[in-house]
């Protein structure tokens, strides 16, 4: 019988996204402050710009997946407990009962 992968896989997965993230990050503010002292080069300004530029863009994708990911689950527990109301009705039928109290 096969083995299934265990959740701490899936966590240790979500943990290296998150680090990578932060670490991301950390390198990204690292890069705009040398830039912001002005003390550089124009080469070296531009070297650090352009690494700047591909972490903010990967930050930016982490950060949206991220959100995607969140979405998804809050919109999956939320059929789950029947929260979504059904299609067939109105959502001026909530605010009417709403006015009416």
């Amino acid at each position: 019988m096969p083995r299934q992968p265990s959740n701490s896989t899936d966590s240790a997965k979500a943990s290296s996204r998150a680090a990578t993230f932060e670490s991301s990050f950390k390198r990204l503010e690292e890069v705009v402050r040398r830039l912001e002292e002005g003390q550089l080069t124009l080469d070296e300004s531009s070297k650090l710009f352009e690494e700047g530029m591909t972490l903010a863009r990967k930050c930016n994708e982490l950060l949206t997946n991220a959100e995607l990911k969140i979405t998804r689950l809050k919109s999956n527990f939320a059929e789950q407990m029947n929260l979504v109301p059904d299609e067939d009705i109105d959502a001026d039928t909530f605010e009417d009962e709403e006015d009416e109290d």
